[in-house]
C-alpha cells in the first residue's frame, strides 16, 4: 500500500511539475489567471495581514509613542502586500486598490501613498490580445480598419488600454480597448472580495469594508461596458456645453462596442504637470478654476458626476486657435447620478460649512447619514480640523500642521471613518473620493482650499437651491420672489469676493507707502 502511495505520489508530482513548466514556458497562458491560484493568493494575503495586525500591537499599550510608530509600520507594511497582491491579480484588484488610494485625507496615509503607484503600474495587454478584441467585436482586422495603429499605449488602465490610430478618411483617433480576460474575471474577483471583507468583519467588528464591495458590485458592469462611457461622455459634453474652456472627445459610434471604444484623439499635458504648465504659458490658478467651476456644476446643478479626475484623466492645453486654457476631460465609465433629495441636502451642508452655519452643518450631516458622527463627517468632507469647520473653511487656507493632523487622524479615527463610511448614502462615497482625487490636484498646483473656489461652489448650491424651488412654485408671485432672492444671494457672493480681492492687494498699506514716498520724513 506505502509503495502504490509512493508511486501514486510520484507520478502526480510529475504531472504537476510538468503542467507547471508547461504553463510558465507558455506565453499565452498566464497562471496568475487561474481561479484557484488568484483565489489563494488573495486568501493568503490577508490571512497575513490580519495576523500581522491581531499579533503586533497587542502588546503594546494603546495611544503610547511606541503604539503610534508600531502601528506606522504595520499599516505600510499591510500596504505593500496589498499592493504586491493587486499587481500580481490585476483586473478588478488594480480598480478597487486605485479606489482605496484615492481617499487621501480617509485612510492612514501608508495606505494611500502606498496604493497611488497602482495608478502607474497597470497592466498591459498584449498585441495579440488587442487584435483579437478588435477582431471579435468588429469583424475586422486593424489593418482593414486603420492607416496606422500604434502598437504601444498611449496608456494603461486596469480595465483597458489607449492606442492612437490614424482611420482610412484620415482623421486621427484614440481607440479605448478592453483587457480581454477582465469580464470573465470581475464577477468572480467582487465575490471573493465579499466573502473576505465578511471574514475581516468577524476579526475585527470595528471595520467595516462592505461599502467597497458594494460600490465595486454596482460600478463595475458599468465600467466595463465602453457604450454606457461613450453616453456618459455625451452627456456631460451637452450639460457642460456652456463652459467654453471644457473640451470632450467626440465618439466615433460607427467603430465603437462595449470593449471597444473609438474616440476623438486630443493631445495635452496632465493636469498636475506644472512643467508642462510653464512650459506653455497656461496660469495654474485659471485652471484650478475651471474645475471647481466645473465640478461645482456637475454636483450641485446637474446631479450627474464625473468621478474619477486623477491626473490621467485631465489634461490640459492652449486652445489651437484662440489661445485660451482648456481642461480635457477624459474616461467617462464612472459617473454618480445623484438624488434629488441628497443633492439638495448636499447643497445646504456646503452652504452651512461655507457661512459658518454650525446648526446647519448638524442638521445636513445628519441629514446625510452621519448621526453624532457629524464633527468627523464634517472634517472628512472638507478635508480640514473640526477647529478650522468652526472658524470658517474658507477664512484661512490649509497649513502644513493642519494637513498634518488631518492626515494622523485619518489612523487615529479609522473605525469611526469606517463605519461612517458603512452608514452614509452609497451616493456619497464616490463623491469622497471626487473631492480627495480634487484636492490631490490642488495640492499640486499649489491652489489648495481658495475662497474662490468656495465662493464658486456657494454660487452652484444657491442656483441649484433657487432652481428646486421655483420649480416647486405654484405662483408667479413666488418664482418672481426667489429670482429676486437668488440675484441677490449671488450679488452678495460676488460683493464678498471683491472685498477679498481689495483685501489680498493690500491697498492700505500701498496707499500708506505712497503717502510716505510724497511726504517723506526727516529723522534729524
Amino acid at each position: 500500500m506505502a509503495r502504490k502511495a509512493l508511486k501514486f505520489a510520484s507520478w502526480t508530482s510529475m504531472a504537476l511539475a510538468s503542467s507547471g513548466g508547461f504553463l510558465y514556458s507558455n506565453k499565452y497562458l498566464d497562471p496568475n489567471d487561474f481561479g484557484a491560484i488568484r483565489v489563494g493568493r488573495a486568501v493568503a494575503t490577508t490571512a497575513v495581514i490580519s495576523y500581522d495586525y491581531l499579533t503586533s500591537l497587542r502588546s503594546v499599550p494603546y495611544g503610547s509613542e511606541e503604539y503610534l510608530q508600531l502601528r506606522s509600520k504595520v499599516h505600510l507594511r499591510s500596504a505593500r502586500r496589498l499592493c504586491d497582491l493587486c499587481c500580481a491579480n490585476r483586473g478588478t484588484f488594480i480598480k478597487v486598490g486605485q479606489h482605496l488610494g484615492a481617499l487621501d485625507y480617509l485612510l492612514p496615509e501608508e495606505y494611500t501613498s502606498t496604493l497611488k503607484v497602482l495608478h502607474s503600474q497597470a497592466p498591459q495587454s498584449s498585441m495579440q490580445e488587442v487584435r483579437q478584441v478588435i477582431r471579435e467585436d468588429l469583424g475586422k482586422e486593424i489593418q482593414d480598419l486603420f492607416l496606422s495603429f500604434d502598437d504601444t499605449p498611449l496608456g494603461a488602465a486596469s480595465l483597458a488600454q489607449v492606442h492612437k490610430a490614424v482611420l482610412r478618411d484620415g482623421r486621427t483617433v484614440a481607440v479605448k480597448v478592453q483587457h480581454p480576460k477582465v469580464q470573465a474575471q470581475s464577477s468572480k474577483d467582487i465575490l471573493l472580495m465579499e466573502v473576505l471583507a465578511l471574514a475581516v468583519k468577524q476579526l475585527f467588528p470595528e471595520f467595516e469594508f462592505m461599502w467597497l464591495v458594494d460600490e465595486a458590485k454596482k460600478n463595475l458592469p458599468l465600467e466595463l461596458d465602453f457604450l454606457n462611457e461613450g453616453r456618459n461622455a455625451e452627456k456631460v459634453a451637452q450639460m457642460l456645453k456652456h463652459f467654453d474652456f471644457l473640451k470632450v472627445p467626440r465618439i466615433f459610434w460607427e467603430l465603437s462596442t462595449k470593449r471597444v471604444l473609438l474616440m476623438e484623439f486630443v493631445e495635452g499635458g496632465q493636469v498636475n504637470d506644472r512643467d508642462y504648465m510653464e512650459r506653455n504659458r497656461i496660469d495654474v490658478n485659471e485652471i484650478s478654476c475651471h474645475l471647481g467651476k466645473m465640478y461645482s456644476e456637475m454636483i450641485f446643478v446637474n446631479g450627474f458626476v464625473h468621478c474619477d479626475p486623477h491626473p490621467g484623466n485631465v489634461l490640459v492645453r492652449k486652445h489651437p486657435d484662440t489661445g485660451k486654457a482648456e481642461v480635457i476631460l477624459l474616461d467617462h465609465g464612472l459617473y454618480q447620478v445623484l438624488t434629488e433629495e441628497f443633492r439638495l441636502d448636499y447643497c445646504h451642508l456646503w452652504q452651512s460649512l461655507i457661512w459658518m452655519d454650525m446648526e446647519g452643518v448638524k442638521k445636513y450631516s445628519q441629514r446625510l447619514g452621519a448621526g453624532d458622527l457629524y464633527p468627523l463627517f464634517a472634517c472628512m468632507l472638507t478635508a480640514r480640523s473640526w477647529d478650522s469647520v468652526n472658524r470658517g473653511i474658507s477664512q484661512a487656507p490649509v497649513t502644513s500642521s493642519e494637513d498634518l493632523e488631518i492626515r494622523n487622524n485619518a489612523a487615529n479615527y479609522l473605525p469611526q471613518i469606517s463605519q461612517l463610511l458603512n452608514h452614509v448614502p452609497r451616493q456619497m462615497l464616490l463623491i469622497f473620493k471626487t473631492n480627495d482625487l480634487l484636492r490631490s490636484i490642488e495640492a499640486t498646483l499649489g491652489t489648495r482650499a481658495s475662497a474662490s473656489s468656495f465662493l464658486n461652489m456657494s454660487r452652484c448650491c444657491v442656483r441649484a437651491l433657487a432652481k428646486h424651488n421655483k420649480k416647486n412654485a405654484y405662483s408667479f408671485f413666488r418664482r418672481t420672489q426667489i429670482s429676486l432672492c437668488e440675484a441677490f444671494n449671488l450679488w452678495q457672493i460676488s460683493l464678498h469676493e471683491l472685498l477679498l480681492r481689495v483685501k489680498g492687494l493690500r491697498l492700505p498699506s500701498w496707499v500708506s507707502a505712497l503717502f510716505c514716498w510724497l511726504f517723506p520724513v526727516s529723522l534729524s
